[in-house]
């Protein structure tokens, strides 16, 4: 821990809820990010520029005139660039220090159950119900905790599942994996200011996590980013879910 490091996260470090020990332990840490477009843009800058130890990006994309709306990550000279690559470029000129792997392909069950396992804290910024289901099942198995977020319009949710506690709901207890509509912002658009909101959010339960300040246990937050109104709703587990009922 030399004077630049201390001087770079000098704002975070002097929090008591942080210090020394605490930027350490994110120095330490490894998070898995998947998804990076609107969610995971602000997740994994803010994560990089926090000093997360390592970062492994996952996104099968490339990027899209379409995207740079919301996705501040990219810019247009990445346009056909995989994201992850994008990303990874980004997180780098905002902290050359950290480390960074890419995954410029989806995973599949073994591949993300083995992810899951070498990394502290997953977050999921993906933009459907397949992969949200897929990640929730490897974390509820591995026992690592999940940040979870979604935006659609100008609605968004987060919620974060701490799979250490038994108590814990898990993400399937609030959907079921038939009958749900398509909501994705290709169908449906969404405002570009509200996937920053969630996913700011995100990164700063990931950072709480990692330095053991409480979460949002058992809690969804939902917002009406058209009347700028919240509301957290309490979650319990679901006795008949597949996955942790």
């Amino acid at each position: 821990m030399n004077d630049q490091f201390l001087l770079r996260y000098s704002r975070q470090i002097m929090l008591d809820d942080i210090g020394i020990d605490g930027q350490e332990k994110i120095h330490q840490s490894k998070l898995l990010i998947i998804g990076l477009g609107g969610l995971g843009s602000p997740v994994a800058l803010y994560l990089a520029a926090s000093g997360i130890g390592q970062l492994t990006l996952v996104d099968p994309d490339h990027v899209e005139l379409s995207n740079l709306q919301r996705q501040v990550i990219h810019n247009t000279a990445d346009i056909g660039t995989d994201k992850v690559i994008s990303a990874k470029k980004s997180c780098l000129a905002i902290n050359p220090d950290i480390k960074i792997k890419t995954f410029a392909h989806a995973l599949n069950d073994q591949e993300l159950l083995k992810q899951v396992s070498q990394h502290d804290l997953v977050l999921d910024c993906s933009d459907n119900f397949a992969t949200r289901f897929q990640v929730n099942q490897a974390c509820f198995t591995q026992k690592t905790p999940l940040i979870s977020g979604a935006v659609i319009r100008l609605e968004g949710q987060i919620s974060s599942f701490d799979f250490r506690q038994d108590d814990n709901a898990c993400y399937r207890c609030l959907y079921t994996e038939e009958g749900e509509l398509e909501t994705s912002c290709s169908h449906n658009g969404v405002l570009s200011p509200v996937v920053g909101i969630i996913g700011s959010m995100q990164a700063a339960e990931a950072l709480k996590a990692v330095v053991g300040l409480p979460l949002l246990h058992n809690k969804l937050q939902l917002l009406d980013a058209k009347y700028m109104e919240w509301r957290t709703l309490k979650l319990s587990k679901d006795p008949d879910c597949p996955v942790c009922g």
